[in-house]
């Protein structure tokens, strides 16, 4: 397999360093650049040229919707392929990137054989030269791994049983108090959180336990819904703590810690209007 040159451009750390790890793993001797901006990425871009590009769709500066419609503006890097990584998976943005001229979409949170999947077609695309590359076992689950015709609404999307069943509230312990809901989506599967404590930093909650569970580490995206159903805010974050609410083996709730990744002083600012209502 060739050398191969990426560009991982995201605001939050956490997510520049999971995709760097899962393209280090897949495609191992690339090279693996990253920005925590699409400026940052732009300045990067007039000192040399890469094989590919992942980038985030909300970011503070200069959105990833602007950084690809500059890229494909450019003369020198026009025909490089662009990989929107975004947890907007709504149709009007994925069509917004594909007239932008994105190569294709990839939905957070994802599973590392969804990114390699994806990075793996549109390098081909591209008349990369690729080996088959190493995979993490396991299907690909969830509108996050879908092509853009299906995320467009061109093709039909199969929806697992367990995911075809809307999500339940989880139930709080007694005489604790919520501030509020939570939408937790991961790569697969979703889980109505009850909000026991929030901040700018983390939330901390209660989900029912379900056949499917987080892990310690596990990516999330993270909708937080006010009472008359919408939602105040789209955070990435991921689990960093998570135990059974009580001290039984079959216990149906489960407590879990959700540390915020993000850096986007929009999404903190929503956040914070949110919090100081409470």
């Amino acid at each position: 397999m060739q050398l191969l040159k990426f560009l991982v451009v995201d605001d939050a750390s956490f997510i520049r360093d999971m995709v760097k790890k899962q393209l280090r793993d897949a495609f191992p001797g690339s090279q693996i650049s990253d920005a925590p901006s699409a400026p940052r990425a732009q300045a990067m871009l007039k000192a040399q040229r890469f094989d590919l590009i992942l980038c985030d769709w909300e970011m503070p500066e200069m959105s990833g919707e602007e950084f690809l419609r500059w890229l494909r503006a450019h003369p020198d890097h026009a025909d490089v392929p662009f990989i929107m990584v975004s947890s907007r998976g709504e149709r009007d943005f994925v069509v917004k990137a594909v007239q932008a001229g994105v190569s294709d979409y990839l939905g957070k949170p994802f599973k590392p054989e969804m990114l390699v999947a994806k990075v793996s077609k549109v390098l081909r695309k591209a008349g990369k030269d690729l080996t088959p590359p190493t995979r993490a076992s396991g299907t690909t689950q969830g509108i996050a791994g879908a092509s853009i015709a299906v995320l467009t609404g061109q093709a039909a999307v199969a929806t697992p049983a367990a995911e075809a069943q809307p999500a339940r509230a989880a139930r709080p312990a007694a005489r604790a108090t919520a501030r509020g809901q939570a939408q937790l989506n991961f790569a697969g599967f979703s889980a109505q959180c009850v909000i026991k404590d929030i901040s700018l930093q983390m939330l901390s909650g209660m989900i029912k336990r379900e056949q499917q569970l987080p892990a310690i580490l596990e990516p999330v995206v993270i909708s937080v819904v006010q009472n008359d159903g919408d939602a105040v805010a789209r955070l990435n974050g991921y689990v960093h703590a998570i135990q059974a609410a009580e001290n039984r083996i079959d216990a149906s709730v489960l407590k879990l810690v959700i540390r915020f990744v993000d850096d986007d002083p929009a999404k903190l600012e929503h956040l914070s209007r949110y919090i100081e209502k409470l």
